[in-house]
């Protein structure tokens, strides 16, 4: 094929009416490897290969300026290729500068490999910038004005400016004050900004000791940023400004950086059994919307707790075993030694079923007490949580105390039916209880005896809990702020630690009132009358019984609970507009070409599928836009 029949045709790079000869021969000699003026089958399938190797972008460069096909670049070749851009036909290049014969030689005869010529490209680059500020500074002065560092940055920086920097710019424009020009220093920094804002993210993290969404000062990051001498304070100053600008903020979050950040190409992997978008955006985002959201925590927050309750009832058996069993009181020697001896006696006694007793009405119960747990807990948050995804730690510990609370309805008459059926099994011959017969007995109102104790211990335990997991969880969090499954799991355990060990007395004294005391055990009547019985008759100890067994099951089961809420939500992903746990999306810089941007054109297969992304690559990214349409022809729009 001819060059016109790639170009055109196949790619449909270049419209067919009025199109400019020059550019489409020197875009088709980039396949063309003969310089023969046709396109050949295997330079066609050699050219799909190209198109698949990492450094596509930089090889396509370097076989347009190859116009004569030996694998080299010599001074003559650039010129042509440069000359026939629109960017020097506006803003013409110096090639008799010191930068041309540092590569070409003082004779320009010198010829450059690929390897020199992908370097000599990004410096090309850098230089044309500088280059384009001298001859906008008419009188040498030191200064430009701010359209006309506009217009420097949008023809050949293009590729550092996000939409919303693009913007700003001349608001950016000396310091954002209002000024009318841009000395060179401040060209200079501006420039060297966007193209370290990787580390100027490394800096940020460095400041909050990673965490993505506390507010930095400018004095903060400049301390932080001493450790790295590649900023300078000028730069910061252009950071600020910026995000005053695009933000109306003196302080910086993680998110105002990846809205300034160049863009680049993030590749998620995280894999979705299921993908739905309920609203356009947040703006969309209506009561029903919200009901809807709250049904599918709820729906999720279900089958997590049920996972997390079976995961450790075992454990939970010999907690609750080892805080009703009593010393002082005169039903004789103690049953258990420890946990460890409880274990083993239920095994050996009740068999392996003997550790689940009480499952079912447990799972009955758990799903839901979990389920609105987990979502009032997120609802309550998204209340506190503002449009940078900050929260105060009041804010944290209200929402968890306000999920500890709202459980208690499923709580306690959960707890009483599962804690009967628990110490049954201690008396021997006696007869098999079941859920059943232990609601008919209690009746609705006996299902919240010890409902005081309960509040006294959820609203804590949730309180300390939540806050406590959001913030290990974040420091458990990759460079890139995701969250691998086991650092959930280890975030989750590790958080029930001392929400569940510090709330023990709580749990002892509704332990104890839930139960049914046997003959000559203490009866309590209320929380206080129970804390001044069991403080008199067994001491301060008895209240940090079974304390070991409550942390071995409430960490681990809350872990998994957490885990598998989080992960659902990973695979079921709904987007009612809403808040997202953080680190739920693994984003990694890729090496090649977002999916969004591939060609959707059926016959663009392999390699092809990124053709045309490369070739505008090569104009957005080098600034070597080649001249679409003939001399004097302007397009027109067709009307709508």
């Amino acid at each position: 094929m001819r060059a016109g029949d790639f170009i055109q045709r196949f790619l449909g790079f270049i419209p067919d009416k009025d199109f400019n000869e020059e550019s489409v021969k020197l875009l088709g000699g980039i396949v063309d490897t003969s310089k023969d003026g046709l396109i050949s089958f295997p330079e066609f399938q050699a050219f799909e290969g190209l198109l698949c190797v990492p450094d596509a972008l930089y090889k396509t460069a370097f076989q347009l300026f190859d116009t004569n096909g030996n694998g080299m670049v010599s001074f003559d070749e650039f010129v042509e290729v440069v000359r026939k851009t629109t960017l020097h036909q506006r803003m013409p290049f110096n090639f008799d500068g010191n930068f041309i014969k540092l590569y070409f030689g003082k004779d320009k005869k010198r010829l450059i490999s690929y390897s020199e010529f992908s370097q000599f490209l990004h410096d090309f680059h850098e230089v044309y910038a500088m280059e384009a500020f001298r001859k906008s500074d008419k009188d040498g002065s030191g200064f430009i004005s701010a359209m006309d560092f506009q217009d420097i940055m949008v023809s050949i920086k293009s590729h550092l400016l996000t939409k919303d920097v693009k913007a700003n710019l001349v608001a950016a424009a000396s310091g954002g004050s209002g000024g009318h020009r841009v000395s060179f220093p401040y060209f200079m920094a501006f420039n060297s900004l966007l193209n370290n804002m990787e580390l100027i993210k490394r800096i940020y993290l460095n400041a909050t000791n990673g965490n993505r969404n506390q507010e930095v000062t400018k004095e903060e990051f400049l301390h932080s940023a001493q450790m790295m001498s590649q900023i300078t304070p000028l730069e910061v100053d252009i950071l600020f400004v910026l995000c005053h600008l695009l933000h109306q903020t003196s302080r910086i979050v993680y998110s105002d950086l990846q809205s300034i950040a160049p863009e680049q190409y993030f590749k998620q992997i995280t894999n979705r059994l299921a993908e739905i978008k309920a609203v356009s955006s947040p703006e969309e985002r209506g009561a029903v919307t919200q009901v809807l959201e709250s049904a599918y925590r709820f729906t999720l927050g279900s089958i997590a707790g049920a996972v997390g309750a079976t995961a450790v009832y075992p454990i939970d058996l010999v907690k609750t075993r080892m805080q009703n069993q009593r010393s002082g009181s005169f039903v004789g020697e103690l049953m258990y030694r420890n946990s460890i001896d409880c274990f083993k006696k239920v095994i050996r006694h009740e068999g392996v079923t003997g550790l689940y007793r009480g499952l079912v009405p447990q799972l009955m119960g758990v799903a839901p007490e979990k389920a609105i747990k987990l979502t009032v807990n997120d609802l309550v948050r998204d209340k506190f949580t503002d449009k940078k995804g900050n929260i105060p730690l009041w804010g944290e510990i209200l929402s968890g105390g306000c999920a500890g609370g709202s459980q208690v309805i499923f709580t306690n008459p959960l707890e009483i039916v599962k804690i009967r059926l628990q110490v049954a099994g201690e008396i021997a011959n006696s007869t098999r209880l079941s859920a059943w017969s232990v609601v008919r007995e209690l009746g609705f109102f006996g299902l919240y005896k010890g409902s005081k104790a309960c509040f006294l211990r959820d609203i804590p335990f949730s309180a300390i809990y939540f806050p406590a997991y959001a913030h290990v969880k974040a420091k458990l969090a990759d460079e890139n702020g995701y969250n691998h499954p086991l650092t959930l799991l280890l975030a989750g355990a590790i958080a029930g630690i001392p929400a569940a060990s510090l709330v023990t007395p709580a749990d002892v004294i509704k332990t104890r009132l839930q139960v049914v005391a046997r003959q000559g055990q203490t009866t309590y009547n209320g929380v206080i009358d129970a804390f001044g019985k069991i403080m008199k008759e067994e001491g301060p100890r008895a209240f940090w019984k079974g304390s070991v067994a409550r942390v071995c099951r409430s960490s681990p089961q809350f872990g998994v609970t957490l885990l598998t809420y989080e992960i659902l939500q990973r695979l079921f992903y709904v987007d009612f507009g809403g808040t997202r746990p953080a680190g739920s999306e693994l984003n990694v810089p890729a090496v090649g070409i977002a999916d969004e941007v591939k060609s959707t054109n059926p016959d663009h297969v392999g390699g092809y599928q990124v053709a045309l992304p490369i070739f505008q690559g090569i104009e957005s990214k080098f600034g070597l836009c080649l001249p679409k349409f003939r001399t004097g022809y302007i397009p027109v729009k067709p009307s709508s």
